[in-house]
């Protein structure tokens, strides 16, 4: 990709610190599935979690492209890691597009010193592509909303200090009448947690079910217009998918350079297996896939930090499904290439086959990003 000397300086210190503090404890984090607090402090102290939070609130005034590049980097070795990178983003955006000034200056701040922790929770038990099926429900009284229902699917709810919660305050179903408000989870009396999700892979983020009983939050906590948070999650979706699809560019190249240096290796009938030529041919569309991956995720990235939201919506959704399949091929394939130590957790190349699939799956599943293209497609 062709970026700036800044971006280039930005993406080697981003590579240098993957490998002396991500890459010896990826292995672990995916093995036990604990949260590392030891990057969250890192990542916040370089500026990385809260990238996005502008200058005029304390922060580094990062963009869509430099999100990308710190997850892709990060990613290589750790997509769970690499969600830590930039994780602030969905909670930043609400408040950057929709909220008022009192509210950033009270949240951003806050977030610009680092190593706060923040969440958005849409999704439902019913509800998850179809996020108008929702029905947790926020009803006003006097000068808060009470808030009852349950939340599934909320990456790092449960050692938020921030929420940004859907909630419907009008109508039974469909876009309209969905607010959104902050949580803080820490604070507020009527919020508990389920269990650990145990998934296949992304282990070490934690993912729990939100409970919320009576939850009372002030009126000030109202992110955007009542009956208007539809618009404020899909804004914050289509700037934080084409970053998936960094973390998935980024989950590929690592398996594929892992089953590059593998292939130099690995002797079979007294050669290197790289010297065949059906090994080759695997390995030259690996390639060609991860490039034309990251060339789409990164186009996509200088729409949103130009303001081409048409365009962006298109393009966000090309990235993130494009991406993420050719993640799971390419993660596929790399396990290919190992043989049957490819199978074994002894190497990296199974863990990466297990990450790569959410990627297809959350964010809006590939299903649902083919519908958003099509449907413009053909407008």
């Amino acid at each position: 990709m062709a970026f700036t000397e800044e971006q280039l300086a930005f993406r080697d210190s981003v590579r240098r610190v993957v490998e002396k503090h991500v890459a010896p404890i990826a292995a672990e984090v995916d093995a036990s599935d604990r949260f590392p607090e030891e990057i969250v402090r890192l990542f916040g102290e370089m500026g990385l979690m809260q990238l996005w939070v502008p200058e005029k609130y304390g922060g580094p005034g990062g963009n869509l492209t430099m999100m990308c590049i710190a997850r892709e980097e990060v990613s290589r070795v750790s997509p769970a890691m690499g969600s830590i990178a930039g994780l602030n983003t969905m909670f930043i955006m609400p408040l950057l597009h929709f909220g008022t000034e009192e509210q950033r200056q009270r949240f951003l701040p806050v977030i610009a010193r680092g190593g706060v922790v923040t969440a958005i929770a849409i999704s439902e038990p019913q509800a998850g592509s179809d996020v108008g099926a929702m029905t947790t429900r926020a009803v006003k009284d006097g000068d808060s909303y009470v808030i009852n229902g349950r939340k599934q699917w909320c990456s790092y709810g449960v050692v938020a200090d921030y929420i940004v919660l859907m909630a419907r305050t009008a109508g039974e179903s469909g876009a309209e009448g969905i607010s959104a408000f902050v949580l803080e989870p820490k604070k507020m009396k009527g919020i508990s947690f389920g269990r650990h999700e145990r998934k296949m892979g992304w282990r070490g983020a934690p993912n729990t079910p939100i409970f919320l009983d009576d939850v009372r939050v002030p009126v000030e906590n109202l992110v955007g217009e009542d009956g208007k948070g539809f618009r404020a999650s899909m804004r914050a979706l289509d700037l934080n998918r084409p970053t998936i699809g960094a973390q998935s560019v980024g989950l590929a190249q690592g398996a594929l350079d892992a089953a590059v240096a593998y292939a130099k290796e690995r002797k079979q009938f007294k050669r290197a297996i790289a010297e065949f030529q059906g090994l080759q041919f695997m390995l030259a569309d690996m390639v060609m896939q991860i490039e034309a991956a990251r060339a789409l995720v990164y186009e996509c990235a200088r729409a949103g930090d130009a303001g081409d939201w048409q365009r962006l919506n298109v393009l966000a959704s090309m990235a993130k499904c494009f991406a993420s399949d050719v993640a799971m091929k390419v993660t596929t394939d790399a396990v290919q290439v190992f043989g049957g130590y490819g199978y074994t957790m002894d190497y990296p190349v199974e863990r990466m086959m297990r990450d790569a699939k959410l990627a297809q799956i959350f964010e809006g599943t590939n299903q649902i990003q083919r519908m958003v293209i099509a449907r413009d497609l053909l407008r």
